[in-house]
């Protein structure tokens, strides 16, 4: 989906961007960079670009929806069509983003601002505008041997492989607002919002990627946090409706709801729990899903994890249970005590 075996750094500037309610400066670059080491260009290349996977997508978007009022479309359209000089553009992003960092938790840092030609996204070949920031300065070890005697010193510096705040803005889908694949290191503590949701402003595309994880997740939470509310229901068969959740997905190439939902929930009552449920979530959270996509199979693993087959009785046991949940009974003792029957074919 994403390759950069090929791509080149057209364009570097770096600028240091401060706090501005902590008194911070914003330190601005004349020039842009040129580096010509062969070693060097790969490492930029490796730091910026190889913690993105970006199978998941955004958009731009603003205020009502309209992406063409948000500045970080305008000054990266900017750069894609050559209508200003790129130096310029960087340092409009620069200024735009320190006057963002006003929460007191927002760390100070180093802007790249980066220029990419010959990266490939979905099979196509394409330029882009990265935007990265180093926020978190790390300890290193130099060793120097000038006239066979050695010297040890320590010294603070960036680490290739650990990017703190990134964005790679795609010269695709100009008419929905770009494609935007992010990377945000920082906990997920309100301050730190303000790279995806202050900074950059992006909605999920509205691809197959979003669809099947966000239909996963519906569904996760709706047999994990409202099912007990409407029905009494043993724990193996909740854990039994996630496992056909997850199956469906892994076992289709395209997802039909009305076909989901008789698949994994079996029961009218029970459906109709879930159309609701699925209806409210969408409304309360603002999210749109199609009723009919074509299943992106990264979502499924990535979403699959969280689906958790797991019975935990006390501190003595976890039962996983991965398929035919009459292989398992639920029984009570006559003094009190309750057991589960596990029926088996082989031992391996």
């Amino acid at each position: 989906m994403f390759n950069y075996n090929y791509c080149e750094i057209e364009e570097l500037a770096t600028h240091h961007v401060g706090n501005k309610n902590n008194e911070g400066k914003l330190q601005l670059s004349n020039t842009t960079l040129a580096p010509e080491d062969e070693g060097l260009k790969e490492l930029l290349l490796r730091y910026f670009l190889k913690p993105f996977a970006a199978h998941e997508l955004y958009n731009f978007t603003f205020s009502g929806g309209d992406f063409q009022m948000n500045p970080m479309f305008k000054y990266c359209e900017s750069i894609f069509q050559d209508s200003i000089p790129f130096l310029e553009n960087s340092i409009k992003i620069a200024q735009y983003l320190f006057d963002l960092s006003i929460h007191p938790n927002i760390k100070a840092g180093d802007l790249f601002v980066v220029r990419f030609s010959n990266l490939k996204l979905n099979d196509e070949t394409v330029e882009a505008v990265g935007i990265f920031k180093a926020e978190n300065a790390h300890p290193f070890l130099l060793v120097e041997n000038e006239d066979e005697d050695p010297n040890i010193y320590a010294v603070n510096g960036i680490n290739v492989d650990k990017l703190d705040k990134g964005c790679i803005v795609f010269n695709q889908g100009r008419n929905d607002g770009y494609k935007v694949a992010i990377v945000d290191k920082a906990n997920k503590e309100e301050e730190a919002k303000y790279w995806k949701d202050n900074f950059l402003k992006l909605k999920p595309c509205s691809d197959e990627f979003h669809h099947t994880k966000t239909f996963l997740n519906i569904a996760k939470t709706y047999v994990t946090e409202k099912m007990d509310q409407d029905f009494t229901m043993e724990k193996t068969d909740k854990i039994d409706i996630l496992n056909r959740s997850v199956e469906y997905f892994k076992t289709n190439e395209s997802f039909n709801k009305e076909d989901f939902e008789e698949t994994v929930f079996q029961s009218e009552e029970v459906i109709n729990s879930f159309r609701s449920y699925d209806s409210n979530y969408r409304e309360s959270n603002e999210i749109e899903v199609k009723d009919e996509f074509d299943i992106s199979n990264q979502a499924v693993k990535k979403q699959s994890k969280f689906f958790k087959s797991i019975l935990k009785l006390d501190k003595n046991f976890h039962v996983y249970i991965h398929g035919n949940k009459d292989m398992i009974e639920r029984g009570v003792e006559s003094d009190g005590r309750k057991f589960y029957k596990i029926y088996f074919e082989k031992e391996d």
